[in-house]
């Protein structure tokens, strides 16, 4: 039997030529972010261990009583820039009346936390939001509501995007100057 020595050289200048082709290639980048829209963010289950935004925000006018949590990105934005692509806020709203309309009420007059009525989730990524009607546009923010038993809820983002566009100058964010003067 003879052995041919050319094979493993052949072999060689083969795998060679790959390395040195793959090595001229452009580099892929990196993918970018899924561009989400209103009502595609999932609730992180982890945003209870967040810091607190905001703690029991009375709204009597609403009967509700609200806990916001922010993810850490937020830490990283500032007044002059506002905040960072990647910044997720979460709101709880409570129902904060009695089953005759009357608000719940503790002995100092703040308000109660009842059921547990809406969640919340407000992110901002770049290229999100896009596809919002132009007079609704905020940004990159975008927004997705849960009822209280954690299912996604019917879109009423219209109404969340209403509320914070008022606050542009701001980035949308309630309490953007309290936030950022605590800091």
């Amino acid at each position: 039997m003879r052995f041919d020595r050319s094979l493993p050289v052949l072999g060689a200048l083969t795998l060679s030529l790959a390395f040195t082709l793959s090595a001229c290639a452009p580099m892929a980048s990196s993918p970018p972010v899924a561009q989400l829209k209103d009502g595609e963010m999932a609730l992180p289950a982890d945003y209870k261990g967040w810091p607190k935004f905001l703690s029991a925000v009375q709204l009597p006018d609403a009967k509700q009583v609200r806990e916001i949590y922010m993810s850490t990105t937020v830490k990283a934005g500032t007044a002059a820039n506002g905040r960072l692509s990647g910044t997720m806020f979460v709101m709880k709203n409570y129902a904060a009346a009695n089953a005759d309309g009357t608000l719940k009420q503790g002995a100092d007059g703040n308000l109660l936390e009842g059921d547990l009525r809406r969640v919340f989730r407000m992110g901002k990524n770049e290229g999100w939001g896009q596809s919002a009607h132009d007079g609704l546009k905020n940004g990159y923010w975008i927004c997705t509501a849960y009822p209280g038993s954690g299912k996604k809820a019917a879109d009423p983002t219209v109404a969340c995007r209403a509320c914070h566009l008022p606050l542009v100058n701001k980035d949308v964010v309630h309490r953007y100057d309290e936030h950022f003067s605590q800091k």
